[in-house]
């Protein structure tokens, strides 16, 4: 069978290494988003599947806007039988849609049709929820509305970052593409239509999200903290003297249940760096202060000379 395939983000990884270790397909492309500038010197760097993709012998294509004619031309010279996409970044149009006989397969790290969206994973940890998984999907115009072709759920630790759970289910949705894959070869697939019931959104996360506002309850922080854990990762200020107010990155926590204090006030806690919140506290365990990198919270507490009673902003 001959697959197009169609990702940017690390995520996407793993799907190109299976399909490109299994005899019988052959990946005839693939298309990627276009390099784009990052990091402070704002240098051009490709994204993580053209960089696998092309460590694989693989062509990659990268348009700017694949919906238009040159870059659907482009495609339909491949002439795949399916697309399979994971992450790839922008929203497919029918004309593209229709180009392979078997339409497009979309990996989504969500029980559809619960978090429809860029950000399915991180939001999933940050609203606490103890179970997701994976769907695969037959994509059609809306966003991520398609008929469900598969579907494994996937339990959330308790202490689970978004970073731990995005590895998950990396792997988890390699493994259900092949399934289905294999069940459109072998004429065995069964669509389903999605529920009107129960759709939820996950939009992409912004910088600003991160910021923690200590009136809330300790264990809705807690989870926030795990869900934008590896990025945006969720902040706060303190007051570093001469030079003003500085952000401190907040990488992991732990919650205490109980009654503490003013929110925002560090606690008489010995040595850990501890902080009341609008229900609870939270225990910072690794943070980073602006500018420096990673340290325990106690070291950083030691270091800046912040007492019990200072109240964060």
């Amino acid at each position: 069978m001959r697959v197009l395939f169609m990702g940017s983000a690390d995520i996407a990884c793993e799907t190109l290494t299976m399909l490109m270790g299994w005899p019988a397909i052959e990946v005839v492309g693939v298309v990627a988003q276009p390099d784009r500038r990052v990091g402070r010197k704002l240098q051009l760097a490709a994204c993580p599947v053209k960089e696998h993709a092309l460590s694989l012998g693989l062509d990659v294509f990268t348009p700017e806007g694949v919906n238009r004619a040159e870059a659907i031309s482009h495609i339909c010279h491949l002439r795949p039988d399916v697309g399979v996409v994971m992450a790839y970044g922008q929203i497919l149009r029918p004309s593209l849609l229709a180009v392979p006989r078997f339409g497009f397969l979309n990996i989504h790290t969500s029980l559809l049709p619960r978090y429809r969206g860029a950000a399915p994973i991180q939001r999933a940890v940050a609203h606490g929820d103890a179970e997701t998984g994976v769907s695969i999907m037959q994509m059609d115009a809306g966003m991520d509305t398609g008929d469900v072709l598969a579907m494994e759920s996937a339990p959330i630790g308790e202490s689970e970052t978004a970073g731990h759970l995005h590895d998950r289910l990396a792997c988890m949705g390699a493994n259900l593409m092949k399934g289905v894959l294999r069940a459109l070869m072998e004429g065995r697939l069964v669509p389903q239509a999605q529920p009107a019931r129960g759709v939820t959104y996950a939009p992409k996360l912004e910088k600003r999200e991160g910021q923690i506002d200590w009136r809330q309850p300790a264990r809705r922080l807690y989870n926030r903290i795990r869900g934008f854990y590896p990025w945006p990762c969720c902040y706060c200020y303190f007051d570093a003297g001469k030079s003003g107010l500085q952000t401190l990155r907040i990488l992991e926590a732990r919650c205490l249940p109980g009654a503490y204090g003013v929110p925002g006030e560090i606690l008489e806690q010995g040595d850990r760096f501890v902080v009341a919140c609008g229900e609870g506290a939270l225990a910072l365990i690794t943070v980073q202060p602006q500018g420096k990198t990673h340290m325990r919270g106690e070291d950083f507490l030691r270091g800046r000379r912040l007492v019990a009673g200072t109240v964060l902003p």
